[in-house]
């Protein structure tokens, strides 16, 4: 491996777009190696890998190239999360219940990266139809967070934050549901960024929660974030909840000040309110997430910005609004799967209801079928007005919350999640536990927000999840794990969101750390 393409494996996707233009290595050359990477990674990451589809791609973008044709992310690799469907891999969404199964078409999100140029390098695991926090629900293995092999990287995107997070490619797409791009990318040490409800295309993106539900970037940087998003997202007849917008390009501001007559070069971020809601930064947050997020937000002060006090007081409600409107349309969708037309069908079924029964039993895991019946449960005649109407109106008192938050602020911050990452495991006899821990992502889901989760620092917790600030830093103690800081916009300011923490990064090198080599991966 020359040094250039060394360098280049793990680059981001910018520079990566630099040196695939300039000819320090080829788009085929870069594809092998992180092919190479991946064959190595004991992270269970993938779930589907075509080297012959991935190199004839990297051909055609390096012929691309040659010509003076190069696209925006020409030979740029990306990975896919399970949950959008490829044509030219297959799409299980994490499930027995979908094994082998081959989409005729690509998801709009995926089509769109591949006509900026981009080339696949497979799909990653993911907790099963996204239904999880940890990663460990998929049907094909739990994903190990490349910081310690012993935590969870996240979920339900936790093999697209693993796999950035790991170098074993520069960029992947994940879906966020209840916090499934932000969480894991805080897990991981990485960048991610939920867009606006409706910016990107739903089309083909297999559904959970199909209100909530929103594909998005995970790459390094804000920077790498900002030049995916412009691509994927932007108008799609196809879907009925997109939003009739032009495309936007989310790079082009990231330089320039918050104010437009600052006149400081220093403080970039002189004129912007950053909100601190109360309930954000209480006891139940561990002390070594909350010292890493108010180092970040004394950096960002530094920048320029002010931070203010906000509420928003129905935050402990969007727990168990969440949690029944998620499961209500998860039983829904996933009401689809019944052994008749596609997907795990049993074997010699007695009649058409022992083949529902069965083939569903199969094909489901133990999550999924905990959801199912919560929200066939809230959904059935008797019980429809007393959970799921009222969590509809509770969904609508945390819009409002931000509403008028927003009055006073130009954004929100505070933590991902109230403790860095536990062992594997540690949750999985008492799953209300993951429930709880995303406190601080639901509420922008429940209001279709942007949210955006940024590295700032590391903590050691006690493997448990439980509040370790008081860690005693002896041979036991779990190794390092990332701590994520999350910033919330109004609706349409995905760009205000990268641009802030685009200027963190460029004063900080959270998200230029990268976890140690494990000893069984290679590098080509």
């Amino acid at each position: 491996m020359t040094q250039a393409l060394h360098v280049g494996v793990h680059a981001g996707v910018a520079d990566l777009a630099i040196g695939l233009r300039s000819g320090q290595f080829s788009a085929e050359e870069l594809a092998r190696a992180l092919l190479n990477r991946i064959s190595a990674s004991p992270l269970n990451a993938f779930l589907d890998l075509r080297p012959e589809v991935t190199l004839a791609q990297a051909r055609l973008a390096d012929a691309r190239i040659a010509r003076g044709e190069a696209r925006a992310l020409e030979g740029v690799p990306i990975a896919h999360k399970d949950v959008l469907v490829t044509r030219d891999w297959i799409s299980t969404a994490g499930s027995r219940m979908l094994t082998d199964y081959r989409s005729p078409f690509d998801a709009t999100v995926v089509d769109r990266l591949s006509q900026a140029g981009m080339v696949g390098l497979g799909k990653l695991n993911c907790d099963e139809f996204a239904m999880g926090s940890t990663n460990e629900n998929s049907a094909f293995g739990a994903v190990r967070n490349p910081w310690d092999l012993n935590a969870v990287p996240g979920g339900s995107s936790g093999g697209s934050a693993a796999a950035v997070a790991a170098g074993l490619t520069p960029a992947a797409t994940g879906t966020d549901t209840g916090g499934s791009i932000r969480q894991p990318a805080a897990f991981c040490g990485i960048t991610g960024i939920k867009p606006t409800y409706g910016r990107a295309s739903r089309y083909g993106l297999i559904a959970y929660a199909s209100s909530l539900d929103q594909a998005g970037p995970m790459a390094r940087s804000a920077k790498d974030c900002a030049l995916l998003l412009s691509a994927m997202c932007g108008f799609d007849p196809m879907d009925a909840t997109s939003l009739d917008l032009a495309q936007e390009d989310y790079s082009a501001g990231l330089d320039q000040p918050f104010a437009p007559n600052a006149v400081s070069p220093s403080r970039p971020l002189a004129g912007l309110r950053i909100g601190l809601p109360d309930e954000f930064f209480g006891a139940g947050v561990a002390g070594e997430v909350s010292a890493a997020v108010r180092t970040a937000l004394d950096t960002l002060e530094a920048l320029g910005a002010r931070c203010v006090r906000v509420q928003l007081p129905n935050t402990e409600l969007a727990i168990p609004a969440y949690y029944v409107i998620a499961p209500a349309e998860a039983s829904s969708n996933l009401s689809r799967f019944d052994g008749v037309r596609y997907g795990h069908r049993t074997a010699n079924p007695s009649d058409l209801r022992d083949l529902y029964r069965r083939s569903r039993a199969e094909g489901f895991g133990a999550e999924v079928k905990r959801r199912i019946l919560v929200g066939a449960y809230v959904l059935s005649h008797g019980y429809y007005d007393a959970y799921y109407l009222r969590a509809q109106k509770v969904r609508r008192l945390v819009a409002n919350d931000f509403d008028r938050a927003f009055e006073q602020c130009d954004l929100i911050a505070g933590p991902v999640a109230p403790t860095v990452a536990w062992n594997l495991g540690a949750h999985q006899s008492d799953p209300l536990a993951d429930y709880l821990a995303d406190i601080f992502t639901l509420p922008a889901s429940l209001a279709g927000l942007p949210g955006l989760s940024m590295p700032v620092g590391f903590g050691r917790g006690d493997g448990s999840g439980s509040d370790s600030s008081s860690a005693s830093g002896s041979k036991s103690d779990p190794s390092p794990r990332p701590v994520g800081m999350q910033l919330i916009g109004p609706a349409l300011r995905e760009a205000r969101l990268l641009r802030v923490a685009h200027q963190f990064q460029q004063v900080t090198d959270w998200h230029l750390r990268r976890p140690p080599e494990p000893r069984s991966v290679t590098t080509g």
